[in-house]
This record gives structure tokens, C-alpha cells and sequence, in this order.
């Protein structure tokens, strides 16, 4: 085995030191680490490198250009828009991703959203500890709505592999599952049409990629045909909603709650719209971070390099 120089632009992103797999990469040469490499420094910083992996750097056509050694490309991350994949592609320079390593992990924090509101879970320990029970005349407190989710509609905007995991959760809990998708599979569940997923969902969550046809797919028009009682949930791209119409939506009681995983600009800024909107609850993109779902990304990575110098390439996106 040739061996090459591995460059590793943001390993921040995916570790805080809680990993140690990043080590295994040795295997294959010489590695170098950034922390969080500005995208502009690359190609200064990183300039001999044979094989470039990253998460959320933007790797440009520009960048491409000063890199003569490059040959491989490997993202930390299922999406690969901040990669020119065109100048990538015209210089013989392969772009591999990571797909499907988060699947268990969304959709789990999908179900800690929904039993966020159904169960109240949080209120309740609050109320003990403030000595609302000590004070009770009852066994219990009731003045706190709970709400069994058996029965409830779901509808999963978005049927890959995420959408899929949720579905099948769902039906554990008994719930009613509906989903819009472009490419319809063979699973028992009902497939409708847009405005009858908005209509019809008691909860709304997002698992599509982010394209021309779902940018700020929920809109103004989108929420006010949703149910008074919807909680709306969004694990996929920020760029998926408009904010300012999901704010809306909240404020005025359009729909009864929401969670966001993602927005549509990371870190949060101090005028995101939703930042001070009524009943919603953030996560700041970790829906993908459990230690075991980073661990599995980075052994999807290392088998990525692992195929390319063996010749055979896995995970090819250009």
C-alpha cells in the first residue's frame, strides 16, 4: 500500500475528544488534524495532502486548484454541497460521503421531541422539586396534560432510510403513519400528497434532503393548513423551512408546537426568527452526535479510504 497524506480539515465537528478511532487513520500514512481549518486556508495548510476529509469545510474549485497530490475527497456527513463537485470531477479527484449512519440516532430524537410534549416529562420534575406534590391533597398531580400517542397521526415528510426508522417506532406506539415522498417503496404505510400530510398530522417530521424542489417547503401556506394541535419537527436542513413563517405559525396558535434540530444559519444568530417564538424547544444539530452514531461515521470514513487505496471505491457521489 502506497502510503499517502491524510488531511483532516474540522475534526472538532465530529469529536471532543470523546473518540479516539481518528487514530486508526495512521494505517494509511501520514495524518495531519485541525481542528476547524478555515475553508480559505486549506490549500495553504493542507497543500501536499493526498486525501482530504471533512465535515462541513467548504472545499472549493479554487481549493482544488492548489492542490496537486489530491485525489480523494471523504466527507464526515451524508451531504456534500459544501464540495465543488464538478472541479472535484474534472480533476479525477473522487468524493465519497457517509450515508445512512444516523438513521437510529434521528429518529430516536424524533421520539424524545414528540415524548417531550406528549409526557411533560420536564414540567412534572419541576413542579415535584418547586414541592407541588408534597403540597397535594390527591396521590398525584393532573393539572399538567398528558396525551397517548397510540391512535395519533404522524406524517413523515421525506421516506428514506430516517423516515423509515421513525415509521416503523411509530407503529410500535401504535401510531397512525402517512408520508410524502418523491419515490414511493413497497412499505405499509399510507402515502398521500402534501396538503393532506399537513392536514391530516397530529406531528409533522422532516427527513428530506435539501433541494430546489424542498427549499422552505414550509411555508406561510404550508402551516396555516396544519391542525391547531400539530407539533411540527425538523431533523433534516434548516434551509427545508422559513422561519419567519414557522414563527408565525407558533405565535399566533396556527400549530401548537415545535422542535428543531437544524436552522438555516449555524451557529444560531441572535435575530433567528425563532428564537424567541412560543412553544418551541432546540437541540443545536446534535440529532446525529451519540458517541456510537460518530464512531460508526468514522468507520464508514476509514472504509472509504480503506477502498480507495485497495481500489475500490465505495460511497462515490461524483
Amino acid at each position: 500500500m502506497n502510503r499517502m497524506k491524510i488531511a483532516f480539515t474540522d475534526t472538532k465537528t465530529v469529536t471532543s475528544g470523546d473518540s479516539t478511532l481518528l487514530d486508526r487513520f495512521k494505517d494509511f500514512g501520514e495524518v495531519v488534524m485541525f481542528d476547524n481549518l478555515d475553508s480559505s486556508l486549506v490549500s495553504s495548510y493542507a497543500n501536499d495532502a493526498d486525501i482530504l476529509v471533512c465535515n462541513k469545510t467548504v472545499i472549493t474549485a479554487d481549493t482544488i486548484s492548489k492542490m496537486p497530490n489530491l485525489k480523494l475527497i471523504t466527507l464526515l456527513a451524508t451531504g456534500y454541497n459544501n464540495i465543488d463537485i464538478k472541479a472535484a470531477r474534472e480533476r479525477g479527484i473522487a468524493v465519497c460521503n457517509a450515508g445512512e449512519y444516523s438513521t437510529s440516532s434521528v429518529a430516536q430524537q424524533v421520539f424524545a421531541y414528540i415524548l417531550y410534549y406528549t409526557n411533560n416529562v420536564a414540567s412534572f420534575d419541576i413542579r415535584v422539586k418547586d414541592g407541588k406534590w408534597e403540597n397535594s391533597d390527591i396521590f398525584c398531580i393532573l393539572d399538567n396534560s398528558m396525551q397517548e400517542l397510540g391512535g395519533k397521526t404522524i406524517g413523515i415528510f421525506g421516506f428514506g432510510s430516517i423516515g423509515r426508522r421513525v415509521a416503523r417506532i411509530a407503529k410500535a406506539f401504535g401510531m397512525n403513519v402517512i408520508a410524502t415522498t418523491r419515490t414511493i417503496k413497497d412499505n405499509d404505510v399510507e402515502y398521500v400528497g402534501f396538503d393532506e400530510l399537513l392536514t391530516r398530522s397530529d406531528f409533522i417530521t422532516v427527513h428530506c434532503p435539501l433541494t430546489d424542489d424542498t427549499k422552505e417547503v414550509f411555508n406561510k401556506e404550508a402551516f396555516s393548513k396544519c391542525k391547531s394541535n400539530c407539533i411540527f419537527i425538523n431533523t433534516s436542513r434548516g434551509g427545508t423551512v422559513n422561519e419567519e413563517a414557522l414563527a408565525y405559525a407558533l405565535n399566533s396558535g396556527e400549530i401548537a408546537g415545535a422542535a428543531v434540530d437544524v436552522l438555516q444559519k449555524e451557529p444560531m444568530t441572535g435575530d433567528c426568527p425563532l428564537k424567541n417564538a412560543k412553544n418551541i424547544i432546540f437541540t443545536p444539530h446534535v440529532a446525529w452526535a451519540p458517541v456510537e452514531t460518530r464512531e460508526r461515521l468514522i468507520d464508514i470514513v476509514y472504509n472509504n479510504i480503506k477502498g480507495f487505496v485497495e481500489g475500490k471505491i465505495v460511497n462515490k457521489v461524483n
